[in-house]
């Protein structure tokens, strides 16, 4: 079963030459029939970008459909880039789940499928699979470097930063830290994950990639402060890895550390919540930073939610509403890199 998957092609099919020199925007064209269009296709813009001898940068946003930094950092450089500002190739995807990001859902209203839980995707499995098997077998290994660009969508809200994972690989690890640095958000995290199976960081990385990805604000839109953050960070990190050509535009960031899962309180109860801290405030271990609210009836006392370990308050659950399992907060320690 596995060798006959890895032996079908990808029914995707792009209509620009990768390899072709100078700026080429197109599609990604995967075939979709529905009630609206028998022989349809979803297009999935993208622009490719190629002048000479050097590294190849994957950039990509919307793997969440509800997160906008990163589109907005995309579709603006697709319009600005000339091929004599980049010495080797880059591999534009502004809007990677294409259909949830026209939706504006995190995931995709055809087949509620979670692009960044997808991979290494199916050829052919649903429309989220074949988007995720794209990457993993054409895209991902044609790719140096791989920046992916991620918010809070409607569910969260963070300080804005840029992050890279604590590798196995210390030389990969520090090629990585070295393009978050150089990308410049107020805040740059070593990352920790809940639950990495399925990633497309995973995904990347296990090819030996340099991976880089971002949390910058949320509650489902973008602030002039966080497209600015992700514009300026995108042409810094293009420069620092040798396929743009000008000077980084060197911004202080203050380093943060997510050593283990205390980083992340999660609600035990559901209701109407209340934060007691902002983001960006001192928590101490076992401090209350929320109140949850029932909101069955009237008269019932709230449920303190505390947080589990000491350290910066780096995001919070964004809706009026949680549930229970929700994550509420995300605390980290800052360090020195």
């Amino acid at each position: 079963m596995l060798i006959q998957q890895q032996l079908t092609p990808s029914p995707i099919s792009a209509t620009v030459d990768f390899a072709a020199p100078g700026v080429h925007h197109g599609f990604l064209r995967l075939p979709y029939s529905r009630d609206d269009a028998a022989w349809g296709s979803v297009m999935i813009p993208l622009t490719v970008v190629n002048n000479g001898e050097g590294p190849t940068a994957l950039l990509t946003g919307a793997n969440h459909g509800d997160e906008y930094e990163g589109p907005i950092a995309l579709f603006d450089l697709a319009a600005r880039i000339r091929t004599e500002e980049v010495s080797g190739r880059i591999i534009i995807v502004p809007a990677m789940n294409y259909p949830a990001f026209l939706a504006g859902t995190r995931t995709s209203p055809i087949d509620r499928g979670n692009l960044n839980r997808s991979f290494p995707g199916r050829p052919d499995g649903t429309v989220t699979q074949k988007i995720a098997d794209y990457f993993q077998r054409v895209l991902l290994p044609m790719a140096d470097i791989v920046l992916d660009f991620h918010s809070g969508g409607k569910t969260l809200d963070f300080l804005p930063y840029c992050a890279a994972h604590v590798l196995p690989d210390k030389r990969q690890e520090a090629q990585a830290f070295d393009l978050v640095r150089a990308f410049g958000a107020p805040w740059s995290v070593k990352m920790l994950e809940i639950d990495a199976v399925g990633m497309y960081d995973t995904a990347a990385e296990e090819m030996g990639k340099v991976f880089v990805t971002t949390e910058l604000g949320g509650g489902g839109t973008a602030s002039a402060l966080t497209a600015g953050i992700a514009m300026r960070g995108l042409r810094n990190l293009l420069i620092a890895s040798g396929v743009m050509k000008g000077e980084v535009d060197a911004q202080p960031t203050q380093w943060l550390d997510m050593p283990d899962d205390d980083c992340f309180t999660f609600a035990e109860d559901g209701g109407l919540i209340t934060f007691l801290a902002d983001l960006g405030d001192r928590v101490e271990k076992d401090q209350p930073i929320a109140r949850i609210f029932p909101v069955s009836r009237t008269g019932l006392a709230p449920v303190i939610v505390a947080a589990r370990r000491p350290g910066l308050f780096l995001a919070r659950h964004f809706p009026g509403l949680v549930k229970p399992g929700d994550c509420v907060a995300v605390t980290a320690d800052m360090v020195e890199l």
